[in-house]
């Protein structure tokens, strides 16, 4: 996808959500082992150019860092230093962190961190009250000028209102879980933790809902992705509520005008879950190009 970047590879399992992860079910399918742990050959995707000298990366997107790993993993700190001179050098982009490692996130901070960094989007995720509880209190400890929660792969009822009354949690995105396990998801979770954010003005993206959803006592099984994406965004239970600002800064001269993100949706992103926090089709051509 356009909108990811994966400077390193692989990860350790360290608690609940990570039982049934889905990058050790795809390397399983790739005959690959997810918990070998490598520097990949897209480390500096935020600084590639095209062949008329532009960034592939527009400024005003956001990148979703680490998908295949931890950002604040252990087995990166070699790398992470670069990473982080990597990000300094885009600060037109926006750049969206996950971590499971809350407890990482101070030490592992570059020295000219300050109050954070504007086009830097520091989340926790959260799979359960248990890791809620540990890892927010972590994140909002951490000085950043934006802050989010994913609770995702969501597996048992969280509540999140004595966090979102601070003000300081920007977003929070909740999801089902797919591949191997596919630990049920209830849409009563959901709805509680939809009515939190709408209380609080909080965006609220509920993005999939997993393979297996259950709903007024009925269990629902979901073939694929899209069939989840749109019942979520069915549901209605996302809100949009006061989006995070991000005051980006455009050192590039060739970043102005038409070079600025201008977000496309296309046929298929017409009842997507992801739509309230994407940044749009990339145009690769095969909606174009699906079987009729």
């Amino acid at each position: 996808m356009h909108d990811i970047w994966n400077p390193w590879h692989g990860c350790r399992k360290i608690s609940e959500g990570c039982e049934n992860c889905y990058m050790y079910f795809l390397d399983r399918v790739r005959d690959q082992d997810g918990s070998q742990i490598y520097r990949t050959g897209n480390f500096y995707y935020p600084l590639a150019k095209n062949r008329a000298g532009d960034f592939i990366v527009k400024s005003g997107e956001m990148l979703r860092v680490c998908m295949t790993s931890d950002f604040f993993l252990e087995e990166a700190d070699e790398w992470r230093p670069e990473a982080w001179r990597v990000m300094q050098q885009r600060p037109d982009v926006i750049f969206y962190l996950l971590t499971k490692r809350a407890d990482r996130i101070a030490k592992c901070l570059p020295e000219n961190w300050g109050d954070g960094w504007e086009n830097v989007f520091l989340n926790v995720t959260c799979e359960n009250q248990k890791r809620a509880e540990e890892r927010i209190p972590l994140l909002l400890s951490v000085k950043a000028k934006h802050r989010g929660a994913m609770v995702a792969p969501f597996i048992a009822p969280v509540s999140l209102a004595e966090y979102l009354g601070t003000g300081l949690i920007e977003e929070v995105i909740a999801g089902g879980e797919n591949y191997d396990g596919r630990r049920p998801l209830n849409w009563e979770w959901v709805k509680s933790l939809s009515e939190e954010c709408r209380a609080n003005n909080t965006l609220f993206a509920f993005i999939e809902t997993g393979s297996v959803f259950v709903k007024d006592g009925k269990t629902h099984y979901f073939r694929n992705k899209k069939e989840q994406s749109v019942y979520a965004y069915r549901s209605g239970l996302s809100y949009e509520g006061k989006r995070p600002v991000f005051r980006l800064s455009f050192p590039y001269a060739d970043l102005f005008g038409p070079d600025l993100h201008s977000p496309y949706f296309g046929e298929e992103c017409g009842e997507c879950g992801m739509r309230i926090i994407c940044n749009g089709c990339s145009r690769c051509g095969k909606c174009d190009n699906k079987v009729q």
